[in-house]
Formats: structure tokens, C-alpha cells, sequence
């Protein structure tokens, strides 16, 4: 079966485009925190599938999470679903080396963490990326569909939130604790996207598109660039509203592009992506000629800010093709 819940951008979209910068700045201090003391050398295969209760979810987890991926396994042992997961996610965890590390939960010896995360069946997987916790699938799922959701993981904590991984020592013991912090080299356009990103959290929007934009001349396809364009003009189109006045404005005038548009960034920024993508994909509908190509336009553009791999953005574009064609 598909994995259910399965929505990588719930990192960013919503209410909380800035809150994934906010802990991606969190991520970056923790790691620089780590290397001044002496952390972050290579770590022994065992340890990429740790054991993890109430006591040690801080430091295992929610700490762990600022340098990788962490992939949570609430299971029991009277789980027969679990007996086959488990292992499954075991093994992956091993042969992604170092790309998440695989946590595994007894939920009868941790009920608190089991409500905590609303589990109401189990076996069930989340994960933990940059602090921010991420439901990825409950029940038993295909192979092929596990690896499709640990590598659209991997991917968003690698570009949105710096997270390349742990370095493993196949020769390294248990105990052992040292190593030189691993030298991961600067990309090419680290520094312009990090002033991008500063200028974003000072909501300096204007600062903010530019500096994305230069990145984006040099390399059209960085995604890192491009989700954070999406995200700045966004928040600069709405930040000067009345969302009043655009509400009412938008109830007015069903089928005025104009109005339309402005109410969906309001939607989308408030958190109801799927009234945004509704609003406008009717509203291309209702229309024509530059009008409608307008709109389309513009829904394209917050489909940038969701992700391409969430659900929602997904059903949005079959919607979006079924009144155009």
C-alpha cells in the first residue's frame, strides 16, 4: 500500500515557511556546538539503529536530528506487522550508511512519547528532522515504497536543513569516541543562500528574492534557490495586506484574478494550502487568454512553495490539467 501521511513539505508549508528557517539557523548552531566539543567524528555501524525510550528521546533524538535524519519505529513486541517491519528498516539503515539513523520505540515501555505522537496503531514510522517531527507512514509497506520515503527524507534534510549525514567507520568500535569532525566542503552557492536565508528571517523580502535570484542565473535548477524564491515573494506579497479588505474583496468578485490570487496567498500562508490550490484552479476555469494564464501562473508558483512531492500539490496539477484540457 501507499504510505500514508507521507508529506515531506510539512516542513516548510503552512504557517511555518519561516519556522523551517528558524530550525535550519537551530541545526547549523547545534552542529558548530558539537564540532567546538569535540563531536560529529565517525560513529560505528551499530549505531545507526539505536534503542530510544522517554529518558534518552532528547539527547537520542531531538538532538541527534540536528545532524541527521532520525527515523522512529514505534513497534511492540506482540506486533506481528512490526516482527517484519523492524528488520526491513534495519537493514536500510545499514545500507544508507550514514543517511538517517534508525531509532526503534517499544511502545508499551514508552506510552507517554506513543501519545505525544497521537500513534493509534503501530507499527508506526515518523521522523524527526531539525527538531521538526514528520509522520511518514503506519502499517506494513512495500519495500519499494519505504525507499521512495527515506530518499524524498534525506532529501529535504540535505536541502533545506544542511543535514549530509554521519560519517561511518566500519573498523570503529562501540566506544570509541574519536575522529576529527568530518569536513563537509562549502557549495558554490552557500554563501549567497545563506544571506538569502538572513534575509528572509529579517523579513527583508526584496533582499531576499534578489539573493535568490542571483543563484538562480548562475544555476536555474538549484532547488534549494528556487523553493526559497517561491517562499520570499510569497511572504512579500501578503505582508503589506489587509486581509480583510482581500477577503472580501476576493467574495466579491469570484472570477477577478486579481482578488483570487490574493486571497489563495493568504490561504496558503495561513495554513489552507488545499483552499488556495482550489481557489485558483477555478478560477483559471472562469477564465481566459492572459487572464487564465495569469492564474496558472501564479498557482505554479505556490506549488514551489509546497514542494512538488507533497499529495496535495499532486492533486492540484491533475485539477489544474483537467480544466485546461
Amino acid at each position: 500500500m501507499q504510505p500514508r501521511n507521507m508529506s515531506m513539505s510539512g516542513v516548510v508549508d503552512l504557517a511555518a515557511v519561516k519556522a523551517a528557517n528558524d530550525a535550519k539557523a537551530k541545526a547549523e548552531q547545534a552542529r558548530a556546538e558539537s564540532a567546538r566539543q569535540g563531536g560529529g567524528g565517525a560513529v560505528a555501524p551499530a549505531s545507526l539503529v539505536i534503542d530510544v525510550d522517554e529518558a534518552g528521546f532528547e539527547t537520542d533524538v531531538l538532538q541527534r536530528s540536528t545532524e541527521v535524519p532520525v527515523v522512529i519505529d514505534f513497534w511492540a513486541e506482540w506486533c506481528e506487522p512490526c516482527k517484519q517491519l523492524g528488520p526491513l528498516l534495519e537493514r536500510l539503515a545499514a545500507e544508507y550508511n550514514g543517511r538517517f539513523v534508525l531509532a526503534k520505540v517499544d511502545v508499551d515501555a514508552n506510552q507517554m512519547l506513543m501519545q505525544q505522537f497521537g500513534i493509534q496503531g503501530i507499527p508506526a514510522v515518523f521522523a524527526v528532522v531539525a527538531g521538526q517531527a514528520l509522520p511518514l507512514f503506519q502499517g506494513a509497506a512495500p519495500e519499494s515504497q519505504i525507499r521512495q520515503t527515506l530518499d524524498q527524507l534525506i532529501q529535504v534534510g540535505e536541502e533545506r536543513f544542511g543535514l549530509t549525514g554521519i560519517v561511518v567507520d566500519a573498523d570503529a568500535g562501540a566506544g570509541d569516541e574519536g575522529g576529527a569532525p568530518a569536513e563537509v566542503p562549502a557549495g558554490p552557492h552557500d554563501a549567497q543562500l545563506e544571506a538569502a536565508a538572513q534575509a528572509l528571517d529579517a523579513n527583508d523580502f526584496t533582499g531576499a528574492v534578489q539573493a535568490y535570484k542571483s543563484v538562480l542565473a548562475v544555476d536555474p535548477v538549484n532547488t534549494e534557490a528556487k523553493l526559497g524564491l517561491a517562499q520570499a515573494e510569497l511572504l512579500g506579497r501578503v505582508a503589506g495586506m489587509d486581509p480583510q479588505q482581500v477577503r472580501k474583496d476576493a467574495a466579491e468578485n469570484p472570477a477577478q484574478p486579481v482578488a483570487q490570487m490574493a486571497a489563495a496567498d493568504l490561504d496558503l500562508v495561513g495554513g489552507h494550502v488545499e483552499d488556495a490550490f482550489g481557489r485558483l484552479v477555478e478560477t483559471v476555469r472562469r477564465n481566459f487568454g492572459d487572464d487564465r494564464d495569469a492564474v496558472r501562473v501564479r498557482l505554479l508558483e505556490l506549488f514551489e512553495v509546497i514542494g512538488p512531492d507533497d499529495p496535495r500539490v499532486a492533486a492540484a496539477r491533475a485539477a489544474l490539467a483537467r480544466v485546461l484540457f
